[in-house]
């Protein structure tokens, strides 16, 4: 017995075998968080992104048994998932279901998944409290306020919005009007690097009010 199920890609040259866990909510957030990790897509170099992806749900498991490496997955599992197909920034873009009348697993909230996740992995790759941010559009933001940014390590640190963007190129980018931080400095300059900019349409926003709230609500549902 089991959960089984097969995520492989567009060629289906190879894959990974679950045993357990093999619902599409389970395998939907564990691809979410290797997004959230910011490990390359399978889209682009699917060796990397296996291991990545082989990496976080081994951690998942614990053990030695439950999940493996495949080779050819141009065949179905006739029985519990089938095959995922992935691709794009870590997403499912494609299903070979067991039988015709086969309906998904939608068991697990995403949001306490990608907790129970995170918690399984090595305590100096976790995401912790960046999960339970909320999300600000970046055109909203204030000076003062702290916000979560993606290191090099796939990490996620907190820095103050200190100021705005100046109608010019930085490293060939225009930043009117574009947020930055204080991360990266020569001699207190922090708006001519490209770095302290943030670039994307939305954020997560440090709130130590909402943090806790949230942390009072799981409490409350443990018990």
């Amino acid at each position: 017995m089991g959960n089984r199920a097969r995520i492989t890609t567009r060629d289906k040259k190879m894959g990974i075998y679950l045993h357990w866990n093999g619902g599409r909510d389970s395998v939907e957030a564990f691809l979410e968080y290797c997004k959230l990790r910011g490990f390359r897509s399978p889209e682009g170099d699917d060796s990397y992104a296996f291991a990545r992806l082989t990496q976080i749900i081994s951690n998942y498991f614990g053990g030695g048994l439950s999940i493996g490496i495949v080779g050819n997955c141009s065949n179905v599992i006739e029985s519990d998932n089938g095959n995922y197909i992935i691709g794009g920034n870590w997403e499912i873009v494609g299903r070979d279901y067991p039988y015709k009348s086969f309906a998904e697993q939608t068991e697990y909230n995403l949001k306490k998944m990608l907790q129970e996740i995170d918690k399984a992995q090595p305590i100096e790759q976790q995401l912790g409290d960046f999960l339970n941010a909320k999300e600000k559009n970046a055109t909203r933001l204030k000076k003062g306020d702290i916000v979560y940014i993606q290191q090099y390590d796939g990490n996620y640190e907190k820095f103050p919005v200190i100021g705005f963007g100046k109608d010019k190129l930085v490293n060939g980018t225009n930043v009117l009007n574009k947020p930055y931080v204080a991360k990266y400095s020569d001699k207190d300059n922090f708006e001519d690097n490209i770095n302290n900019y943030i670039l994307t349409d939305k954020v997560r926003i440090y709130d130590e009010k909402s943090l806790s709230k949230n942390e009072i609500s799981e409490e409350m549902e443990a018990d």
